[in-house]
């Protein structure tokens, strides 16, 4: 029997809203669900697109085309098994140490390289892709936009501490709005209802893959506070669902015995772990770029982050920042003029380290909050770096000489350590007999902690690594 359309609350000022919104209902090809919906199949692919541009610049693809293609056939197989076929399935792995995966709108779904890792067998991995799945074909982000929209509430876009900066030169980071979204308990249950209804579909173990929900859950234990997986920004509670799956899977009955393990952890050998230097790292205050050959000196007291896009650095008290990302322009003098010109200032040309630049100060207004800082502007290596360091007017006074410091600290990096340091790498191993946890590290050490390597194992208390079993450890780097 077709069930009605839920009817949100009605008074007089929204019936034509309501008109709008009846004429919108439609039938959920993967729940089955009547629904309103106010975002149609060709917005949510175009939003979809969207974010997948903001997602390639956030993270960036891994830098493995086997292994980028690898995921992204697989995730076209448990795709091929869901309601929704027309959509412009992608599927992407993201060059990110985050133990996470999520979707945006239209069919457009990301696997971290962190929580490849950290799976272990293909079943898991098709779980995951199949709960994701699930998001896109129970329409759960669409839900949420229309939500918001009948709400008269914007898409929010996260921005930086003073988010008044963000119209001068480009400052601040484009968040990935809806991209971490979060999903309601309910939503949670249907995906992974749908993960298992596809991985099913696919002939694979369903009890192999909901063990990638008990490891979420036991990393989130492991984590005490500090960093858990990202998962856990968009998909809370992993160790209630993985009791739940398991009872479902019970309840079901159930089949399918694809498990796939010795051939996804062949893939995974070599694997970059955590964090890649490469890319960037903080020793003490420096910043180090190894990839472009760069280094900067933070503030003290500040506390750095880097990403793709941009490295920053905010106090202790939260009132002051710097910021360091590459200008659009082609030279110094032009990236300063197009800066400073938005912002006002007096820009002088000045040497820094040895390399060309031009340095200014400026102030801000923006409606009733005032913001002053330096800005200072370097070409290298055909590149132009951008450094701004800003706080708010009231205490530049405090903070000037520390900000204007960092934004001429730039310097060619120098260092052979710092331009040697390689990332760490999963390697897999096949031991030669039955060890404990202990015994394998004594016999294959590792550059990560013990409890990284049960967790990537997947070892329970009192389990060993079995002979002739592969397993993971992880080798070179600076430690996890």
């Amino acid at each position: 029997m077709m069930r009605p359309c839920p009817r949100p609350p009605c008074h007089a000022g929204v019936a034509l809203t309501l008109m709008l919104l009846l004429g919108s209902c439609a039938t959920n090809p993967a729940t089955g669900k009547r629904e309103i919906m106010l975002v149609s199949e060709e917005q949510e692919i175009s939003l979809g697109r969207q974010e997948d541009q903001r997602a390639l610049a956030a993270y960036g693809e891994y830098p493995d085309p086997a292994l980028q293609d690898y995921v992204s056939a697989l995730g076209q197989r448990v795709a091929a098994k869901a309601e929704r076929p027309s959509l412009p399935w992608t599927f992407r792995l993201a060059d990110d140490a985050a133990v996470n995966a999520f979707a945006a709108p239209g069919g457009f779904i990301y696997v971290t390289r962190g929580i490849l890792a950290h799976l272990d067998s293909e079943a898991q991995l098709v779980m995951v892709l199949g709960h994701e799945v699930g998001h896109v074909t129970a329409r759960h982000l669409a839900q949420q936009i229309s939500k918001q929209q009948m709400a008269t509430l914007g898409l929010g876009i996260g921005m930086i501490a003073v988010p008044e900066l963000q119209r001068f030169g480009g400052l601040g980071e484009t968040g990935l709005g809806l991209l971490f979204l979060k999903f309601g308990r309910d939503d949670e249950r249907e995906a992974d209802s749908l993960g298992l209804r596809y991985s099913q579909r696919l002939g694979y173990d369903a009890a192999e893959g909901a063990r990638a929900f008990r490891m979420l859950d036991q990393m989130a234990q492991q984590s005490e506070g500090g960093r858990a997986p990202g998962w856990l920004s968009t998909h809370p509670d992993p160790g209630d669902r993985y009791r739940a799956l398991v009872a479902t899977i019970r309840n079901q009955g159930a089949t399918g015995d694809l498990v796939q393990r010795e051939g996804y952890l062949k893939r995974l050998d070599g694997l970059v772990f955590g964090d890649d230097p490469r890319e960037g790292f903080f020793r003490d205050r420096t910043f180090y770029h190894p990839q472009m050959e760069f280094r900067f000196v933070l503030p003290a007291g500040f506390e750095g982050r880097n990403t793709k896009q941009a490295v920053e650095a905010v106090s202790a008290a939260g009132d002051a920042a710097v910021q360091l990302t590459l200008a659009k322009e082609s030279t110094a003098e032009a990236a300063a003029r197009a800066f400073f010109a938005e912002v006002g200032g007096d820009p002088r040309r000045r040497d820094v380290n040895g390399l060309g630049g031009v340095v200014g100060t400026f102030e801000v207004t923006s409606g009733s909050t005032a913001l002053r800082g330096v800005a200072s502007f370097v070409g290298y290596r055909n590149k132009v770096f951008r450094l701004v360091g800003y706080s708010r007017a009231s205490s530049f006074g405090q903070y000037r000489d520390a900000l204007e410091d960092a934004v001429t600290s730039f310097a060619p990096l120098r260092e052979s350590w710092a331009l040697k340091v390689e990332p760490a790498r999963v390697d897999v191993v096949v031991p030669d007999r039955d060890r404990t946890l202990a015994q394998f590290l004594e016999r294959y050490p590792s550059t990560a902690k013990p409890a990284t390597i049960a967790l990537i194992n997947q070892l329970g208390d009192g389990e060993v690594l079995k002979a002739g079993r592969q397993a993971k450890r992880v080798v070179g780097g600076t430690g996890q």
